[in-house]
């Protein structure tokens, strides 16, 4: 007897109640088509697939389908097999609309910043990659693998990152991880086991990547900040604290870079106290008005942690990001991502190295640094044109910029772009809750829209500006 029958149809998941079989089998079909599990039009097994997989008479599966056909739970038609009829989708139930004012609309724009053009992801160019890489796999990539990641990836990551950032990278000193925080989860982890209980962090940044640093039980004491950035001289006064978080490449969200000096004295920090530096080098590849800052842990591999992704340069989506570790602490965080179980899948790792080998990584970041150029010029032209009170800074890098607003009126104007239809935060979200209030602004990320989206949206910005 062929055994073809057992590749044909799709999986059908029913629980039999009762002492009828037949009887059972509706009762289960019923409920699944009442509950919205079979969606109307579904095309169930055939009744011979159907009854391989329960264990029953194929007859018991055929007279069943049946009668749901006669009552209508079900059609029948010859080369369209059985489907759930239309008619039997449950009706769903309205709820009331949250109260909200007519006025109000959902945003139409985003000026958010920390994401890049999704609209721009090199579709063409990835399936490539990915289908090159596919045919080069060999089987073992498909198992669970290295917890450090593949090592394809890592070995062009390491040339990229020392030739591009400056990185003082070697294969074997790499983990890779799904993304920043993912990273600095790992880490938070690593330094809680060596009795790290502290992790300075500069005066604005993310939340999100405090909260995650505060949930593994970390205190988080705020970095003093000025006109030139991070002053990290501030760390040899604070007690106790065993690592620092910076972005010192492109200060998020005020977008400085932190001068040489200060650079310097947080590595000295580190060198003399035995601490960890977490360089959070998230839009290196994006300069414009200056030559390329490298990356800071070139100044002292042994005590920097450099963490990268390619959440800006490509899209968040692929959640793939990368540690480049001291020697010392790459067997604890190989063995903290294998506790988690968190991975970026083999072929997404293989597909990037492909992209990055290829030369296709070079050439969308290119692409992409002259298009967020030519939105950062538009930027600050509108603002000159029609906004010529609102100042404007943190442009020579990036994807996104701060404007500096008349005190007292942060709010407001953020009030104002929400009821514009446009998605806009202002300064103070990113602020430590330890920092002294500072000067209102807004952080704009303009390489957020879509091209097509790009010029509303500046209008938008443009309307709600004081």
């Amino acid at each position: 007897m062929s055994d073809d029958w057992a590749t044909l149809g799709s999986d059908l998941h029913l629980e039999l109640r009762g002492t009828g079989l037949r009887t059972g089998l509706m009762d289960a079909l019923r409920e699944a088509i009442r509950s919205g599990r079979l969606a109307a039009g579904t095309r169930l097994p055939s009744s011979r697939t159907l009854a391989a997989d329960l264990g029953v008479a194929r007859n018991t599966v055929a007279d069943a389908y049946a009668e749901l056909v006669a009552e209508g739970w079900l059609t029948a038609r010859q080369g369209s097999g059985t489907r759930v009829a239309p008619r039997a989708t449950p009706r769903k139930v309205a709820r009331a609309a949250p109260r909200t004012s007519p006025a109000r609309r959902r945003p139409a724009y985003s000026l958010l910043a920390g994401s890049p053009d999704l609209s721009s992801f090199p579709r063409a160019q990835w399936l490539k990659a990915s289908r090159r890489a596919l045919t080069a796999a060999p089987h073992e990539a498909f198992g669970y693998g290295d917890p450090r990641g593949r090592t394809e990836l890592r070995t062009a990551l390491a040339d990229y990152l020392s030739r591009a950032r400056g990185v003082h990278a070697a294969p074997e000193r790499i983990v890779i991880c799904s993304g920043f925080v993912h990273g600095l989860m790992l880490l938070a982890t690593v330094l809680w086991r060596r009795r790290v209980r502290e992790v300075a962090v500069e005066a604005y940044g993310l939340d999100a990547h405090r909260k995650r640093l505060g949930d593994a039980g970390l205190r988080l004491p705020a970095l003093p900040f000025d006109a030139l950035g991070t002053r990290t001289a501030g760390l040899a006064g604070l007690k106790g604290v065993g690592a620092v978080l910076l972005t010192p490449a492109h200060q998020f969200p005020m977008g400085v870079a932190l001068p040489s000096d200060r650079r310097a004295a947080a590595v000295d920090w580190a060198r003399s106290t035995g601490g960890l530096v977490l360089e959070d080098d998230y839009d290196g590849e994006f300069r414009y008005d200056r030559q390329p800052i490298g990356a800071l842990q070139n100044l002292d591999p042994e005590r920097v942690a450099y963490l990268g992704t390619v959440s800006k340069s490509l899209a968040p989506g692929l959640r793939l990001g990368w540690m480049v570790l001291p020697e010392d602490l790459v067997d604890e965080v190989a063995a903290a991502k294998g506790v988690s179980d968190w991975a970026s899948g083999a072929l997404d790792q293989l597909t990037l190295a492909e992209f990055i080998t290829s030369g296709a990584y070079d050439r969308h970041v290119r692409g992409m640094r002259l298009r967020y150029r030519r939105r950062r010029d538009q930027l600050v032209e509108a603002l000159a044109e029609r906004a010529p009170d609102v100042r404007v800074s943190g442009i020579a890098a990036g994807m996104h910029a701060v404007l500096e607003l008349p005190a007292g009126t942060e709010h407001t104007v953020v009030q104002a772009a929400a009821w514009q239809g446009l998605a806009l935060e202002g300064l103070g979200r990113y602020r430590h809750p330890a920092t002294p209030s500072g000067a209102d602004g807004l952080v704009v990320g303009y390489g957020t829209p879509s091209d097509s989206a790009w010029s509303g949206a500046l209008d938008a910005l443009c309307r709600v500006l004081p």
